[in-house]
Formats: structure tokens, C-alpha cells, sequence
């Protein structure tokens, strides 16, 4: 298990579990389809990456629900994440 799910600073940080688990899958989604990870890691594991990236501000929820990006770590300069490779449509 993750340090960072022990304790409840990400839960505080992204507004609730139910918000924190939506992120999550939806990040590694987006990593899953060739989306590049926003933080300098030696694993390949997504849930890793996403919760350091949560944990650094990197990605939150945008008030639609989507993911969306800090380049600097500040919400103003909101990006939307929609280019994370192939949809499900062009997988199949």
C-alpha cells in the first residue's frame, strides 16, 4: 500500500475520496493511452506517478470533473488533458 493513502493529506488535498478516486483512474487513463507523466519517477507503475503527481499539485479535478494540469503548480493556468493518445474508439 501507498504511504501517501494512510494518511489523509491527499483526501484534504483533492476535496474527498470520491474526487481522489476519480482522478486516479482517469490520470491513469490518460497514462495507459501514451500520456506522459508530469513527474520524474524510476517506476512504471501509473498508480505511483499519479499520486506523486496529485501530491505535487501537478493534476486536479477542473470543476467539469476532468483532469487537468498545473504546468507551474498554479490553478490559473488551467490545461485540460485531452491529448492522451488513442480514444477507445481507435483501439478497436
Amino acid at each position: 500500500m501507498l504511504e501517501e493513502f494512510k494518511e489523509e493529506e491527499i483526501v484534504n488535498k483533492v476535496g474527498g475520496r470520491f474526487k481522489l478516486s476519480s482522478l486516479i483512474q482517469k490520470r491513469i487513463v490518460a497514462l495507459n493511452r501514451g500520456a506522459r507523466p508530469l513527474v520524474e519517477m524510476q517506476t512504471k507503475n501509473h498508480m505511483e506517478i499519479v499520486v506523486k503527481e496529485i501530491m505535487e499539485d501537478k493534476i486536479y479535478l477542473d470543476q467539469s470533473g476532468e483532469v487537468a494540469i498545473n504546468d507551474d503548480g498554479s490553478p490559473l493556468e488551467e490545461l485540460e488533458y485531452d491529448d492522451a493518445g488513442p480514444t477507445l474508439e481507435d483501439l478497436v
